[in-house]
């Protein structure tokens, strides 16, 4: 679980039953690396270049690299293959980057519920999804369990070794609207249940 304290709030008491849920909004993501990675490619570059141009006005030779650049660049036609990669690789990592900073990111942590205006908690979702199986598991019939744990779907499939199929189903969804509720989460996922016999073993041949 991932409790996050909201910095120059003042705390409140607790909101009544009646009162209006607070918005609980996804955790964004710090993205250090992608961050550390594009700082440190415009500072070698701007900096290398601020050299290079500082070279000029000391009347010495500009590198050799910007002056083959400049060249391919006054005499390439734009339909080259070479101008034509450059340009997709920049567009897609503008993209990439424009995503990244557009989305919140962090989907393994779901937000719960808002209870404290000074508060925001989220629920990791492996844990989440822990929970949910070892509720199922304690249903009598039920010999296995597998729980995918989305953001907006939870889906389950379990393995019912005796006890009518219907009936351990109907016990699996109340025990996930039960364990859903009691996981606090702002966005109850919806349920998705599959219960099947466990697959038979075909004999040894004699």
């Amino acid at each position: 679980m991932t409790t996050t304290p909201e910095p120059d709030a003042t705390p409140e008491p607790d909101a009544a039953p009646d009162a209006p849920a607070l918005p609980a909004r996804r955790f964004w993501a710090v993205r250090r690396i992608p961050a550390a990675l594009l700082a440190a490619v415009v500072l070698g570059g701007a900096g290398l270049l601020l050299y290079d141009v500082a070279a000029v006005r000391a009347d010495r030779s500009a590198m050799s690299w910007r002056r083959e650049l400049a060249d391919g660049l006054a005499t390439k036609p734009l339909d080259s293959t070479a101008v034509v990669v450059g340009a997709a690789v920049a567009v897609l990592l503008g993209v990439w980057l424009l995503v990244l900073a557009a989305t919140p990111g962090l989907r393994a942590v779901l937000p719960m519920r808002r209870e404290h205006t000074d508060v925001r908690a989220g629920l990791d979702r492996e844990a989440a999804a822990l929970t949910l199986r070892d509720r199922v598991m304690e249903v009598s019939g039920v010999q296995s369990v597998r729980v995918r744990m989305g953001r907006a779907k939870v889906a389950v499939r379990a393995v019912s070794h005796f006890r009518p199929l219907d009936e351990v189903r109907a016990d699996v969804e109340t025990v996930l609207a039960a364990g859903v509720d009691e996981l606090g989460l702002a966005r109850p996922p919806a349920l998705t249940v599959r219960v099947a016999r466990p697959p038979r073993k075909e004999g040894k041949a004699t």
